[in-house]
C-alpha cells in the first residue's frame, strides 16, 4: 500500500496537509504486528499486519469516497473499492522487510494471503511473505520492517508471535535514535529534516531508525 499511494496520489495527499505537517519527516506511521511462521525447525514465512495511522487512513478513505456517513465501517461495495485501490504493489517495492539468519540474508518472496480492511477508522493490510531457501535456524533470526528512506515510520505493535513451534524466544532491539539523527544531520549538512519538502528525498537512513526483532529457538 505504501508504494501504491506514493506513486498514485501521495502528492495530492500531501497537498491536503498543513504546511508544517507536509514538510515533517516521516510522513506516514504504521503499527506492525509480526508472526514468524515455522514448519518444524524451518522458518518459512513472516506474517505481517500493517495498521495505518488515523490521519492517513482518513485521507485515504476521503480520497476514495469511503465511509461518507462516518460510522467507521464500510459497506461491502466500499470494502471492495478499498481492496482494489491498495492491492497493487509496484514491481520495485520490496515490501519493507529484511530477514537475516546469522549473517545470511534470506529472500522474502512476494506476498500471499493478502487482505485489506478498515476497522475503527484505520485502514490495514495483512499478508504473508514466504521465505525462500531459508536455512534451518542454527543462529539467531533477525527481522526488520522499515522504509529505507524513512518516509514511513514502522513501529512494532504488540508481542512477536511464533507459529509452528514453542521453543523460541523473541526480543526487540530499539534503534539508537541519537546516532540516527546525527546521521541525518550529517547527510543534510546541518539542514533540519523538517525543512525537506514533500518533493525531496532524504538519504537512505531508514535502517538506522528501524527496530530489530531477534528470534532464537531451541535453546
Amino acid at each position: 500500500m505504501m508504494r501504491y499511494f506514493k506513486t498514485s496520489f501521495i502528492t495530492a495527499v500531501l497537498a491536503m496537509l498543513p504546511l508544517s505537517q507536509a514538510q515533517a519527516h516521516p510522513h506516514l506511521f504504521v503499527a506492525v504486528e509480526i508472526t514468524i511462521v515455522f514448519d518444524g525447525e524451518q522458518p518459512t514465512g513472516v506474517r505481517m499486519g500493517w495498521s495505518y495511522d488515523d490521519y492517513f487512513s482518513l485521507l485515504v478513505t476521503s480520497d476514495l469516497g469511503l465511509d461518507i456517513d462516518g460510522d467507521l465501517a464500510l459497506t461491502d461495495a466500499e470494502q471492495q473499492t478499498l481492496a482494489d485501490a491498495v492491492a497493487g504493489w509496484a514491481t520495485d517495492f520490496s515490501g519493507e522487510l529484511d530477514v537475516f539468519i546469522g549473517n545470511t540474508a534470506v529472500t522474502a518472496a512476494k506476498r500471499v494471503e493478502h487482505g485489506v480492511g478498515y476497522t475503527d477508522g484505520h485502514v490495514f493490510e495483512k499478508h504473508l511473505r514466504p521465505l525462500v531457501s531459508a536455512p534451518v535456524v542454527g543462529e539467531t533470526l533477525a527481522i526488520r520492517v522499515y522504509d529505507p528512506f524513512y518516509y514511513v515510520s514502522y513501529t512494532i505493535d504488540g508481542p512477536i508471535r511464533i507459529e509452528g513451534r514453542d521453543d523460541c524466544k523473541t526480543a526487540v532491539q530499539q534503534p539508537d535514535l541519537n546516532a540516527a539523527y546525527s546521521l541525518v544531520d550529517e547527510f543534510l549538512y546541518g539542514r533540519p529534516a523538517a525543512d525537506v519538502g514533500a518533493e525531496e528525498q532524504l538519504p537512505e537512513v531508514g535502517l538506522q531508525f528501524a527496530e530489530t526483532i531477534f528470534v532464537t529457538c531451541g535453546t
